[in-house]
């Protein structure tokens, strides 16, 4: 097996919620799409170490320690090294667009200050971009104060404050720093103008005070605030603030499994992901993100028609997803191709999205803007689809890429679509044919509780006859399918336990889902898990389990997809998903432990 040059833990995130950018421990910006989260990359050496390009930033300390951490409530990156011949520490961001006030300096870019703090250090700056997934190397030109980058149809222009040489396809630098003196960088597109000092200093104040100002809003004050607010903070990076979208992660092609091939790209919205955003955002008390995506969906179901009336996945601007690639000149995290771009999943049938969307409807109307009259009309029409088609196979959550099957989880988040879509038409008295809504909810339901059982145990399983297991029952009693007590679920609870668990470590299935290799654990399924004990009145159980999955975590807080049974992070970075699903098991799981911790709403 080939081991990556920097592992997927050994990263942050910097972004302003129209692009992002991984920073590894070591100081390399080594993975950033621009002008936006979907575009192709300027930095892929993470996916490549060779053909990639990156942006590193290197003190010469002799046998240093590096550490990174946030500045507190915000994401404003620091990268600090520690050695007995001095310290030193990068500050890495990209500028809050309500920091880009300054005439002259309104343009997005990246920043990245140096700062020494004790001694006199040397340091080598190597920016060296490789536009449209490393398939072009742009021509450099140099400018007052900077380089430039061009490869048709993209520019983009590097400043600093130190004296820039072009070497190699690649803009350089070679100086030194005493104790208290600094050094900036700033790399934008070609509307980037030169900055100062001064400029430099107050966009730093200032996207450090709007990322505060936005912390500053949540209402949670229980157990883990620290992580959960971490969490909440990497969603807002994935959040689009021009479409309130939500990208279900940065990255595309991180393996699910080393050299297995299952490399995806995740750089879309998928419906399901961000309406659990949208739940997790109300619970923090962040409502204005949850009315933005509930407005861009809105804008999704009105564009929708009878025969299909919603896709799984869009783009973040709310086209079409594009379709699946395989870049076949990049090697690939950890050698691990196809390098993939585009999702094949976004032709898949997953009946279980029209549940997630009406539950987020649903909790949006209730606690923000009520539903327009053109809008229920919409709804009504979804509804009608999940009545006509809730009995089909399809590819389930896990998006299968085997024949489509008769999935639980998709049974049971039909039967959400109609009781939400129920529940709100009686709470806003919108005209709706509830009685023949009603009969084909609780034909789901007796559906649900006939056919999806083991034949022998009682639980419930994966599919229709079946006698496997799989993670996404979980979300039956989170849904208020069944309840968490109910002794059926209970025993289910303990199948998945004694299964699918190992030691924090919860897998998604043991079945095959006709892909090659086997994939690491899931770690959204670890917070469900927890959340689900809390419900059954096992607090002391998850709180463990809590503690088991934070610990997967990398050192700054944030969650990759999956874990290998070292619990090392596998898949792409950070996880929407991961994230939303540890602030709802850290919100519920706190709540059981202080029943004095009430929430200000109730789903």
């Amino acid at each position: 097996m080939v081991k990556p040059n920097r592992a997927i833990s050994q990263h942050g995130i910097v972004g302003d919620m129209e692009t992002a950018a991984l920073i590894a421990q070591d100081g390399t910006l080594d993975y950033l799409c621009w002008p936006a989260l979907d575009s192709p990359t300027v930095f892929a050496e993470l996916l490549d170490a060779e053909k990639g390009g990156a942006f590193t930033i290197a003190p010469q300390l002799d046998d240093s320690r590096v550490l990174q951490l946030y500045v507190p409530e915000t994401n404003v990156l620091i990268t600090r090294w520690m050695a007995d011949g001095g310290s030193a520490e990068v500050m890495d961001l990209m500028p809050h667009p309500d920091a880009r006030i300054h005439p002259g300096h309104g343009a997005r870019c990246i920043l990245r200050r140096i700062s020494v703090t004790r001694g006199t250090i040397s340091f080598t700056i190597r920016c060296a971009p490789r536009f449209d997934y490393a398939r072009a190397v742009p021509d450099l030109a140099a400018i007052q104060s900077g380089v430039e980058f061009s490869a048709r149809p993209l520019t983009m222009r590097l400043f600093a404050s130190v004296p820039l040489g072009c070497e190699d396809g690649a803009a350089v630098a070679t100086f030194d720093l005493s104790a208290g003196q600094t050094a900036w960088f700033t790399l934008g597109g070609d509307d980037l103008v030169l900055s100062d000092d001064a400029m430099i200093s107050a966009e730093i104040a200032e996207t450090t005070a709007a990322w505060r100002g936005w912390a500053a809003k949540a209402t949670y004050r229980g157990r883990w605030r620290e992580q959960v607010l971490r969490s909440a903070l990497a969603l807002k990076l994935l959040t689009s603030r021009e479409h309130g979208s939500i990208a279900a992660a940065a990255t595309f092609s991180l393996p699910e499994a080393i050299g297995a091939g299952r490399n995806w790209d995740y750089r879309a919205t998928w419906i399901r992901d961000a309406s659990f955003t949208v739940y997790a955002f109300m619970r923090l008390g962040f409502l204005e993100e949850a009315r933005h995506f509930g407005r861009w969906a809105g804008q999704r179901v009105m564009a929708s028609n009878a025969d299909h009336p919603l896709r799984i996945m869009y783009a973040i601007d709310g086209s079409e997803a594009r379709d699946e690639e395989e870049l076949t000149h990049l090697a690939g995290y950890a050698n691990s191709r196809p390098v993939r771009i585009g999702n094949g999943a976004n032709v898949q049938t997953q009946l279980d999205i029209f549940g997630e969307l009406m539950d987020s409807v649903y909790l949006s109307n209730k606690y923000g803007e009520a539903i327009s009259h053109n809008g229920w009309q919409h709804v009504s029409h979804i509804v009608e689809y999940v009545i006509a088609h809730w009995q089909q196979p399809d590819a389930g959550i896990w998006e299968m890429r085997s024949q489509p099957r008769h999935f639980l989880h998709s049974r049971v988040m039909c039967w959400v679509a109609l009781d939400r879509a129920i529940r709100l038409a009686k709470k806003r008295s919108l005209p709706a044919p509830i009685v023949r809504w009603a009969e084909c909810r609780d034909a789901i339901n007796a559906d649900v509780w006939e056919n999806f059982r083991h034949p022998e145990h009682g639980y419930f399983v994966q599919e229709q006859g079946g006698t496997e297991l799989d993670a996404s029952l979980l979300m039956m009693p989170l849904m208020r399918f069944v309840s968490s007590t109910d002794p059926v679920w209970l025993k289910t609870l303990d199948a998945i336990r004694d299964q699918l668990c190992d030691d924090g470590l919860v897998y998604r299935y043991r079945t095959t889902d006709g892909l090659n290799g086997t994939e690491g654990a899931f770690t959204t399924c670890t917070f469900w898990y927890a959340e689900c004990l809390a419900r059954a009145g096992r607090a002391d159980e998850a709180q463990l389990t809590l503690a088991k999955g934070m610990r997967y975590a990398n050192t700054l807080g944030l969650f990759a997809e999956e874990q290998d049974v070292r619990g090392q992070q596998l898949g792409n970075f950070p996880q929407a998903l991961t994230h939303l699903a540890f602030i709802s098991a850290a919100f519920f799981t706190d709540r059981r432990l202080d029943p004095s911790h009430r929430p200000n709403w109730q789903p």
